[in-house]
């Protein structure tokens, strides 16, 4: 690589990550919705056209912010879980729950794009697919290794919704029961909403413990899967 197309190589970078950092302080600002190249070029004293360059519309720029969302969330998720890597799966689990939450606490107005209100007129592309996959194929694979270590308690299923849960299983995870799958499913959906509770004000004045509230609330999580988390002795 010459030294001049790797310095370009270089702008390039820069400039895109600035027009990146530009847009999330508008999404904090304003809103997903209100998201507009023209401002995110003014702010940083470029010309509309130039920025085209970079990301030829709105809904471009919105799916990159986007993946780094969700590469972001991924990569807190799977540090917290490898560093659990040696505990059983119910600590697993709830290490991974924990760094959603954290990762949420930290960066609400990332965690709003991408579990927030959807964005007028914008349908994500398929390309948000793998980034938005890692904190689920976590989860998929702690129960995975419950399955074939430790054990796991198969939950119960209602026969109405077999088919269902049978069609779930061979698309997501064949080698697991229909019954772990359709409650794994219910339990990815049930975390976010439980960090959406807290992060967008619904548990004010209900819930002020919580921290305590949410780790007793994802081991409830991890039992309604079949992963067999440590009770706490009796209080005293």
């Amino acid at each position: 690589m010459s030294t001049a197309h790797g310095a370009r190589a270089r702008a390039r970078i820069e400039v895109t990550a600035a027009i990146k950092d530009e847009a999330r302080r508008q999404l904090a600002a304003e809103g997903a919705a209100r998201l507009s190249l023209r401002a995110v070029a003014r702010e940083l004293g470029m010309v509309s056209s130039a920025l085209y360059r970079y990301f030829p519309s709105r809904d471009d720029l919105l799916t990159a912010l986007i993946i780094d969302a969700y590469d972001s969330l991924g990569e807190s998720a799977e540090a917290a879980h490898d560093t659990a890597a040696d505990a059983g799966p119910p600590q697993r689990w709830l290490a991974v729950c924990e760094a959603v939450r954290g990762w949420a606490l930290e960066r609400p107005h990332e965690y709003a794009l991408i579990y927030g209100s959807p964005v007028p007129g914008y349908t994500a592309p398929e390309t948000t697919v793998p980034a938005a996959s890692r904190v689920g194929l976590l989860f998929f694979g702690i129960v995975r290794d419950a399955h074939r270590g430790p054990g796991l308690v198969k939950p119960s299923l209602p026969a109405d919704l077999r088919p269902e849960a049978e069609r779930m299983s061979a698309d997501l995870a064949p080698d697991l029961p229909p019954e772990t799958v359709t409650a794994l499913v219910a339990a990815w959906a049930q975390l976010f909403g439980l960090v959406g509770f807290e992060l967008f004000g619904q548990f004010h004045r209900v819930v002020e413990d919580r921290e305590a509230f949410f780790r007793h609330a994802a081991g409830q999580l991890a039992h309604g899967v079949g992963l067999v988390y440590p009770q706490r002795g009796p209080a005293s």
